[in-house]
Parts: structure tokens; sequence; C-alpha cells
């Protein structure tokens, strides 16, 4: 079975990339990942990538989640104004980093180290 786009799913489900949109339907960023307490099975917002960094959308003002989008309530104003998500770093690995075939890529394998990025706002 097949879910219809504009069907809402669960903050579980939501997928990452998805495009975030204002009241209006102006495009804030895409979805960077969701915020949740899992032992309290608590949903607590969403951090979007925006042109300006990552930005935080409280629970609260996410209106609607689909596959295809997420919805909030923020005007643009309000959305030209959100705050940096607050809390410990955020860390990347790209598992593709030393797949070439130079000395330094051949030296990372060997090594077998990821090269971790910590993301910036």
């Amino acid at each position: 079975m097949t879910v219809p786009d504009e069907t809402p799913i669960a903050y579980e489900a939501a997928v990452l990339g998805s495009p975030v949109l204002t009241s209006n339907g102006t495009a804030i960023g895409t979805l960077e990942h969701v915020l949740e307490v899992p032992d309290l099975d608590l949903f607590d917002g969403i951090v979007v990538a925006t042109h300006h960094g990552l930005r935080f959308v409280d629970a609260d003002r996410v209106t609607r989640i689909t596959r295809s989008k997420l919805r909030t309530d923020l005007s643009d104003a309000e959305a030209a104004q959100l705050p940096a998500p607050s809390g410990p770093p955020v860390y990347h690995v790209d598992a593709l980093q030393d797949s070439g075939h130079n000395l330094h890529d051949v030296l990372g394998r060997f090594f077998g180290r990821p090269h971790w990025t910590r993301e910036h706002d």
C-alpha cells in the first residue's frame, strides 16, 4: 500500500531532506533531523538545514508531517528569526572520504580512522 504524499505520518517516519515550509508555503530549508526523547516517546522538534546554517523549530510549531514535506505555523518573519539548535555538538563521518587511489586515501584505509567533522551553525 502506498501512502499519499499529503497523508500525515508520525515524526519517527519523517524523511530527512524533506522541505520544511512556513504557514504560507515558503520553504525554510530541509529536514536535517528530528529531535525526540525516546524514553518518553516525546517529539521535541526538528532541526532544519537552511542557507544560514542549522535552525531549530519547536514541536509545537510543526503542524503537519508528510512523506514529502513538513509544514509549520511559522510566518516568514518568524522563520527568518529561528534560533540555532542548542546542546552538545553534532559530528558526522564521511565513509567514502578515503575511497580514492591517492596516498592520503590509501593511508586512511590502512589505518581505518574515519575523519569526523563537526557541524557548524
